[in-house]
């Protein structure tokens, strides 16, 4: 069913309308394979179709999508709340109000201090925001209102040249966050737990949401090391590997306690899947116990980290970009910058 551009009374409840049917659109589209509530999925859909009376309560729903295992839905959500809030204090009164100048303004403003592959997530949501409108809308007359968004000379972008170095730890305080892995005062539920999801995203360089949604089905004992089964992007599989010796009693010590659906391996003490904002929250906290700050103190550096000692100690891309699970070896490339020992060469020249 189409609608007309401006639907509702005011700007705010029309542009509310469309971000809601946009999300829900968007859960037709993304993987659901690792969808854990399938009872919830469907009654969320039916409240999105109904629709909500504030952004706020759009907010907490996008979040449990995420948590029952929607697990990109937030990367489209995140920009366009703040447009949602940029637009309410720029005081439009019409959708037919918004234009690429207008998108420009906001992202200029917006991501200023975000990193290239945050910039590029944001313009891709407004792009398939807008777009989902110029499919979706009809007017009273039988034509369509096209926006055509394409922000191609949006200039925020820095390119390949001026991209970050990701955030990772030397040597030296990889063994200190290890210790502090061992000695930091979990509680005393959830300490073997905690301690083996940081182990194996640090030890195998896997994304905190693949390490979330391991199954105990995909985890066997192989010799001296564990086979880990993950599916990464675009439910890609890939295998990666642990040494026994590293997880062995935390892992025996949660597998008796732990009660988790769906078979899950790691799970909160009601069953449920734990979230990537917790993990990330937990490595913070140990980082910090030990006096290590990082620009990004999250899980993912983890896996930075990861990449960064396993390129230095094998020289070997290819193993780098089948061990993260990169699509593209361009991608593995950024981690070569952190190798010492062929920068050293460099300073003997003259």
């Amino acid at each position: 069913m189409k609608y007309p551009i401006d639907f509702e009374d005011t700007f705010e409840d029309t542009l509310l309308f469309w971000l809601t049917r946009f999300i829900r659109n968007k859960i037709t589209s993304l993987s659901n394979r690792q969808v854990t509530n399938k009872d919830r999925l469907a009654q969320i859909i039916k409240e999105l179709i109904q629709g909500y009376k504030t952004i706020s309560e759009l907010k907490v729903v996008v979040k449990e999508l995420r948590n029952i295992g929607i697990n990109s839905i937030h990367v489209y959500f995140i920009p366009l709340e703040k447009l949602y809030k940029f637009l309410s204090i720029y005081g439009a009164a019409s959708m037919k109000e918004i234009d690429e100048e207008l998108l420009s303004d906001f992202l200029a403003s917006e991501t200023s201090n975000l990193s290239d592959a945050t910039k590029k997530n944001y313009r891709i949501s407004l792009i398939s925001f807008f777009g989902y409108i110029d499919k979706q809308n009809k007017e009273e007359n039988g034509n369509t209102y096209r926006y055509g968004v394409e922000l191609k000379n949006w200039g925020g972008l820095g390119g390949k040249s001026g991209q970050k170095l990701p955030s990772y730890m030397h040597k030296d305080e990889v063994t200190k966050f290890i210790n502090a892995i061992k000695t930091y005062p979990f509680s005393s539920k959830i300490a073997f737990r905690n301690r083996l999801i940081i182990k194996i995203i640090l030890y195998t360089g896997i994304r905190v949401n693949e390490a979330l949604n391991i199954n105990m089905k995909d985890f066997t004992k192989d010799g001296d090391s564990y086979i880990i089964q993950v599916r990464g992007k675009g439910n890609k599989p890939r295998v990666v590997m642990i040494k026994e010796h590293i997880i062995k009693d935390d892992l025996s010590n949660w597998s008796e306690t732990k009660n988790c659906n769906h078979n899950l391996l790691f799970c909160n003490q009601k069953g449920n899947i734990l979230t990537q904002a917790y993990i990330s929250r937990l490595v913070e906290k140990i980082l910090l116990s030990v006096g290590i700050r990082k620009e990004k103190n999250g899980a993912h550096m983890l896996r930075h980290t990861f990449a960064t000692m396993l390129y230095q100690k094998s020289k070997d891309l290819i193993l780098v970009q089948e061990s993260l699970g990169h699509a593209d070896i361009n991608t593995s490339r950024i981690y070569t910058h952190f190798d010492k020992e062929r920068l050293k060469k460099t300073t003997d020249i003259f």
